[in-house]
């Protein structure tokens, strides 16, 4: 595991922390295939309940990739496509993760970090965060699993403006677009994303599985959705132990407590 990425539990809470600071939390090649790795140990851990990605420091979520590793990971064509190869597995990963997801964003979100970010559940930010896709001063180009996953979020119109203008958009900018679902004061953040997180932990884990199954499968082509998956997903929660703990524990004015089971 590099010593670029943290993983951390608190609780029912998983953290994948980005720890490239003096690069804005840039991410390499090693970075993503760590990334996986802890994802892959946090969705087998049933004491993982939410995971919330966020970068190390104050000044960036993620920057986006790691300029000063092109010469050594993006040399060649066969080397650009295996890093290419390797970021959407990561970015998949996280968008497929069966357990919700939350990124924690504060200061830049630029690049591969709106990429990344878009592959979460859910994004809260703090009101320093700016957010930027660079491609068109770059002349990179994106291919159609990332713009599709920003324009499920924001819409077609607003994705074309942040890809034509490669400009940077404050916070409140973002919330407006519906890239970020809440912004707050820098020295509010982290607690309100604890908070929130502990929150959803402790709701149906079966019911919150089944929304989030049923939500990414109805955007997607009619032809294409899993309506089997998804009926499946229903039938499960009302089979649930967790059913009959959550009528009890409303019937006995009491908290509930859920087992995902």
């Amino acid at each position: 595991m590099t010593d670029k990425m943290i993983s951390r539990k608190d609780g029912a809470v998983g953290y994948v922390i980005f720890n490239n600071p003096e690069r804005h939390n840039a991410v390499s090649l090693d970075m993503w295939e760590a990334t996986s790795r802890i994802l892959d140990e946090f969705g087998k851990d049933d004491s993982i309940r939410v995971v919330v990605l966020t970068g190390a420091g104050t000044k960036a979520f993620v920057s986006g990739a790691d300029i000063s590793k092109f010469g050594s990971e993006r040399s060649s064509e066969e080397a650009v496509a295996h890093y290419n190869k390797q970021t959407e597995k990561t970015y998949s990963g996280i968008h497929d993760f069966p357990k919700p997801t939350i990124a924690m964003i504060r200061g830049y979100c630029v690049g591969g970090g709106v990429g990344l970010a878009t592959c979460c559940d859910m994004r809260i930010a703090s009101q320093n965060a700016r957010f930027a896709v660079p491609a068109a001063k770059l002349g990179l180009g994106y291919d159609y699993p990332g713009l599709k996953r920003l324009i499920d979020i924001v819409g077609g119109s607003f994705a074309k403006e942040i890809f034509f203008t490669a400009r940077q958009f404050d916070a409140e900018e973002a919330r407006m677009m519906g890239l970020v679902n809440r912004v707050l004061p820098d020295e509010e953040l982290e607690a309100y994303v604890k908070a929130y997180a502990e929150t959803i932990a402790a709701n149906a884990p079966l019911t919150v599985g089944s929304v989030k199954l049923i939500v990414r499968e109805a955007l997607k082509d009619e032809s294409k959705r899993d309506t089997a998956a998804m009926a499946e997903s229903v039938r499960r929660c009302f089979a649930s132990k967790d059913y009959v703990e959550g009528r009890t524990a409303f019937m006995e004015k009491r908290k509930p407590n859920f087992t995902g089971k």
